[in-house]
């Protein structure tokens, strides 16, 4: 592989309903730059799943790909715990 980061994210499958594809929240927690108050940004990511092995409720780790399709631009990696 060249000089490309990939990028790894750790979240949580919310949605198993489509055919080799899941729905993976990712939460992360930011600070406030003036009032430092920390809060929690969450956002959903589709990933590629060709088993269909990966469940609802599932902590997983992806991982940035090209393109899949027009909204999947990850592929689960492995699953955590």
């Amino acid at each position: 592989m060249d000089n490309k980061i990939l990028s790894k994210k750790i979240g949580v499958v919310v949605s198993d309903k489509m055919d080799k594809t899941v729905v993976v929240l990712v939460e992360r927690i930011k600070e406030h730059p003036i009032y430092k108050k920390k809060f929690t940004v969450s956002r959903k990511y589709k990933a590629d799943d060709q088993n269909n092995e990966y469940k609802v409720g599932d902590k997983v780790e992806i991982i940035s790909v090209r393109p899949i399709s027009k909204e999947k631009k990850y592929k689960v990696l492995r699953s955590i715990g």
